[in-house]
């Protein structure tokens, strides 16, 4: 199973290789929301996002200029979110 792997900043078709299913397979499981693939996939690249958001905070609290821009812009993304 998917979750159990944990590929990260896998393409999905890396995923399928990783999985030895048809890629077309994977994509379509994980389309469905209702699947424990899609489910656990979504868990995945969550999982990813916050790192890659905790890692670009503390990047921008030692002054790098990208790393402010783009936690201002991932704070703004979260207010349109709410």
């Amino acid at each position: 199973m998917l979750s159990h792997r944990k590929p990260q900043n896998l393409k999905i078709s890396d995923i399928a290789v990783i999985l030895d299913i048809p890629a077309d397979v994977l994509r379509s499981d994980i389309a469905d929301r209702g699947t424990d693939v899609s489910k656990a996939y979504r868990r995945g690249k969550a999982a990813s996002k916050v790192k890659l958001h905790s890692q670009e905070m503390m990047l921008a609290q030692v002054g790098s200029p990208l790393a402010i821009e783009n936690a201002h812009r991932n704070l703004l993304d979260m207010e349109d979110d709410e």
